[in-house]
């Protein structure tokens, strides 16, 4: 492939993924027919319309986009608390969702029509607001975690701030350097004394010299 400035580009090892929105507006309509949910064919229908023979000819295949199933779109919603949980680090402040308020949140943030964008809103609507003040002015000031249940009836979720905060691990002491032992050196020879006489007490085991008389 060559650009506008004359570079060339090498496609051999590279493998190009298009997206479009060719076709959402012809499935989001509802089915004609007993026992169908989802219409089918219209997607292609809307693609060959929009892009010519020639484009199409060098594409490889084409793959439609499914509606997530619950168990996706439960991941997806735990991602986005983990990104709220992200953004309050600083602040010490932790989530624990149950069960429940992980589905009660993916019912109402996923539509198949629109996806997961929804559910931004929700989260924004239901968890971050109600949580503003106890983050700045209230039990969440230092720290702590926020347990996410919803109500007995379902129609909401209940917020519980709790104020004790994620242990911190205590600092591990810092170790003393050792100071360097002072290796001791050799001692000098003994010098003989400066007397002249030989060590060994003053000459102790030597025969005295007698005088020899003069006639």
């Amino acid at each position: 492939l060559t650009d506008h400035n004359g570079k060339k580009v090498d496609f051999r090892n590279v493998i190009l993924i298009m997206t479009t929105n060719a076709g959402a507006a012809e499935l989001a309509k509802p089915a004609i027919g007993f026992g169908k949910s989802e219409r089918e064919g219209d997607d292609q229908e809307a693609i060959n319309r929009m892009f010519t023979p020639e484009f199409r000819n060098r594409l490889d295949a084409v793959v439609p986009f499914g509606s997530l199933p619950p168990e996706v779109v439960y991941e997806v919603v735990q991602k986005f608390v983990m990104q709220l949980e992200a953004q309050l680090a600083d602040r010490g402040v932790t989530f624990d969702l149950s069960p429940d308020a992980i589905k009660w949140l993916a019912e109402r943030g996923y539509d198949s029509r629109m996806g997961a964008r929804p559910l931004a809103r929700v989260i924004q609507e239901n968890i971050k607001q109600p949580l503003a003040d106890e983050v700045l002015f209230g039990k969440l000031r230092k720290g702590g975690t926020v347990k996410v249940t919803t109500k007995e009836d379902g129609s909401g979720l209940e917020l519980e701030a709790l104020e004790d905060g994620p242990v911190k691990p205590k600092p591990e002491p810092v170790p003393k350097p050792r100071r360097p032992r002072k290796r001791k050196t050799a001692s000098a020879a003994k010098k003989p004394p400066s007397n002249g006489k030989p060590p060994g007490g003053g000459g102790r085991g030597l025969v005295p010299k007698v005088p020899l008389k003069t006639t």
